[in-house]
C-alpha cells in the first residue's frame, strides 16, 4: 500500500477535471453584455400635472397625484396637498388614498399616517398601503400595531395583508416570535378562505425557513402547484443552512425556470463546507456557461469556496473575472480576497489587494491584520494595527482587537498585548469579551507567566468560561505545571463534562510529562465513564481528485 502522488496545495486542474467542467484549466469567460443595463428614466417633474390643478375637482386631482406618484420625484407632488388645503377643497376617499400613497413613496411616513388617521373611512386598501410603507421603512412594530388595529376594527385582511405580515415576521426584531407569527398567519389564511396566490405561498415558505421551521416550509412548498423560483430559492437556502444538501439539490433540479438568485443559493450553500465546496465551483461554471451574470453575492460565495479549498489559483482567476465587472472596486470584494489569500497563506497577494483598495473598512483592516498574525508574521500585524489606530478614519472592532492580541501572543509581546487590551475600554469604550480574556491568558501563558495568568483569571470581572480555562490549561501543558493544570481542567469539567475532549487529553499529557502515570490512567478511565472521545487528527492533501483527508494510521 502506498500513498497517492502528492501535489502542491490544490490547483485549478485538481479542482475541476477535464470532463467538460473546465477547459484548459480556465474558468469560462464572463461576457461583457451580461453586465450591460439600460437606463429608461422618467422625467423628474411631470409638467402636465399643473394643468390639472385649476380648478381642483374630484376627477382632476387623482390624475395629477398619480402623475407625481409615477414620477422619479414624488415628493414634488406634496404641493398638491398644500393647494387642496389652501383652496378649501374637501378631498374624497380616493384623493386621500392617493395622497397617502404619495407620502409613502416620498418617504414621509409621519404625514402618510396623518392622512390615514384623518380618513373618514379607513378601507382595507388604505391599511395595506400604510402597512406596506412601514415594512419598507423597517418600522416593523408600527406595522404590527396597525395590523392589530385592523383586527380590532373587525376588518378582514386579504392575501396582500397576510403577505406583508409574513414579511414583517422575517425581520430581526421579531425573530424570537417569528415561528408563532407565521403559524398564526397560516391558520388565519386557512380559516378566512383567502385565495392563496404565489406571493402568499412564497411568503409563508420564506417565513418558516427564516425562523428555522424548514419542515413546515416544505409542507407549504409541496402544496404550491406551480413552483416559482423565489419559493424554490427559499427552500434551497433553508435546507443548505441546516446541512440537508441532498434535499436542496432535489429542489434545485426540480426548479424549471432558474435565475441567478437560485444559483447563488446553491453556490453559497456548497461554499460553507470543505466536503461540498468543490461543487460550488462546478455550479458556478455551469451558471457562467448558461450566460447568467454573476452578482456580488455570487462572487462573495465563490471566493469563500476558494478559501475553504485553499484554491488560490482559482481565486486568482475569479479576481481576473471580477476586473471585468462593476463590482471590482466594491469594498466587500476586496475584503473577501484579502481573507481568501490570507487563508491560503498568500499574504503578499493579500497585501497587494489591500494596498490597491480605494477605500477600506474595519473588515478590510481586520482581515489583513488577522492574515499576518495567522501566517507567522505577527510583527507586520501589529504594525498594521498601529497604522489603523493612527489613521482614525476606521475604528477597530472586537475582532480586530482579538487579532492584534493573538499576534502579540505569537510574538511574545506581553507588555504590548496588555496595553492593547487596556486600550479597548480606555480609548474605545469597548467592553472586553470572553475571547479577549482567553487571548490574554494565552499571551501570559505562552510567555511563561503562569502565576500572572492565574491572577488574571481569578480577578476577572465575570465568571471565566471554558475558553479561558482551556487557555490556562494549554499554558500549563506547555510548561508542565501539573498543579495548576488540575485546577484548570476541573473547572472545565464543571462547566462541560463532555464538550471539550481536548481538556482531558491536555491534562493527561501534562500528567504523563511529569511521570504521574497513575493519574494518567485515572483521567483516561474518567473519559471512558463519561463517554468522551477525541476525534482522530488528519491532514488535508491535494491529490488528482482534489483535497483528501488522511488520518493517523490510515492505510491507502
Amino acid at each position: 500500500d502506498c500513498l497517492p502522488r502528492l501535489h502542491k496545495p490544490i490547483t485549478a486542474s485538481s479542482i475541476i477535471r477535464s470532463n467538460g467542467k473546465m477547459k484548459n484549466r480556465r474558468l469560462p469567460p464572463i461576457r461583457p453584455s451580461i453586465f450591460s443595463s439600460s437606463n429608461n428614466s422618467q422625467p423628474l417633474v411631470p409638467s402636465e400635472a399643473n394643468s390639472l390643478l385649476y380648478p381642483p375637482t374630484s376627477s382632476s386631482l387623482p390624475s395629477a397625484l398619480q402623475l407625481y406618484i409615477n414620477s422619479d420625484c414624488p415628493s414634488h407632488g406634496r404641493k398638491i396637498h398644500s393647494h387642496i388645503i389652501k383652496s378649501g377643497f374637501e378631498p374624497n376617499t380616493n384623493i386621500s388614498i392617493k395622497l397617502l400613497i404619495l407620502y409613502i413613496k416620498s418617504g414621509c411616513l409621519a404625514y402618510a399616517r396623518k392622512v390615514f388617521d384623518e380618513l373618514p373611512t379607513q378601507t382595507l386598501s388604505a391599511y395595506n398601503y400604510m402597512i406596506s410603507g412601514y415594512i419598507k421603512d423597517n418600522q416593523v412594530l408600527e406595522c404590527l400595531s396597525l395590523v392589530r388595529r385592523l383586527s380590532i376594527s373587525n376588518g378582514k385582511p386579504d392575501g396582500f395583508t397576510f403577505s406583508m405580515i409574513l414579511k414583517a415576521s422575517t425581520c430581526e426584531i421579531v425573530l424570537p416570535v417569528a415561528s408563532s407569527l407565521a403559524k398564526q398567519v397560516h391558520a388565519q389564511v386557512v380559516k378566512s378562505n383567502v385565495e392563496a396566490d404565489d406571493v402568499l405561498f412564497t411568503g409563508l415558505v420564506d417565513s418558516y425557513v427564516k425562523c428555522g421551521r424548514v419542515d413546515y416550509a416544505r409542507r407549504v412548498f409541496d402544496m404550491v402547484l406551480e413552483k416559482n423560483v423565489v419559493c424554490s430559492t427559499s427552500m434551497i437556502s433553508g435546507y443548505m443552512n441546516q446541512g440537508s444538501v441532498e434535499e436542496a439539490e432535489y429542489i434545485f433540479k426540480r426548479t424549471q425556470e432558474k435565475d441567478v438568485v437560485v444559483y447563488n443559493a446553491m453556490i453559497e450553500g456548497y461554499s460553507k463546507s470543505l466536503e461540498t465546496a468543490q461543487r460550488a465551483l462546478e455550479v458556478y461554471i455551469d451558471m457562467l456557461r448558461l450566460n447568467y451574470g454573476p452578482t456580488i453575492s455570487t462572487f462573495a460565495s465563490i471566493i469563500g469556496a476558494c478559501s475553504v479549498l485553499s484554491a488560490f489559483e482559482i481565486g486568482q482567476q475569479v479576481q481576473a473575472q471580477l476586473l471585468k465587472t462593476q463590482f471590482f472596486t466594491d469594498i466587500k470584494m476586496g475584503s473577501a480576497f484579502i481573507d481568501m489569500y490570507s487563508k491560503c497563506g498568500r499574504t503578499e497577494e493579500a497585501r497587494r489587494v489591500f494596498d490597491h483598495m480605494p477605500k477600506r473598512n474595519v473588515f478590510t483592516w481586520t482581515s489583513m491584520i488577522d492574515g499576518y498574525g495567522k501566517n507567522g508574521n505577527p510583527e507586520e500585524a501589529l504594525v498594521l494595527f498601529s497604522q489603523m489606530r493612527r489613521d482614525q478614519r476606521t475604528e477597530p472592532n472586537c475582532i480586530t482587537f482579538l487579532s492584534a492580541l493573538s499576534a502579540c501572543g505569537h510574538a511574545g509581546l506581553v507588555a504590548k498585548g496588555q496595553e492593547i487590551f487596556h486600550s479597548m475600554k480606555r480609548d474605545y469604550s469597548m467592553k472586553p469579551k470572553m475571547e479577549h480574556y482567553a487571548c490574554m491568558v494565552d499571551l501570559l501563558g505562552r510567555a511563561g507567566s503562569l502565576n500572572e495568568a492565574w491572577q488574571f483569571v481569578i480577578t476577572m470581572p465575570e465568571k471565566p468560561n471554558s475558553d479561558v480555562w482551556a487557555a490556562l490549561l494549554s499554558a500549563c501543558r506547555l510548561h508542565d505545571d501539573v498543579e495548576l493544570a488540575n485546577i484548570a481542567a476541573n473547572e472545565i469539567f464543571k462547566l462541560s463534562n463532555d464538550g471539550r475532549p481536548g481538556a482531558y487529553v491536555a491534562l493527561s499529557n501534562t500528567l504523563a510529562a511529569s511521570g504521574k502515570w497513575d493519574s494518567v490512567s485515572e483521567v483516561r478511565d474518567l473519559m471512558k465513564v463519561r463517554g468522551v472521545s477525541k476525534d482522530t487528527g488528519c491532514s488535508w492533501v491535494g491529490t488528482d481528485s482534489g483535497l483528501e483527508g488522511f488520518h493517523v494510521g490510515q492505510k491507502m
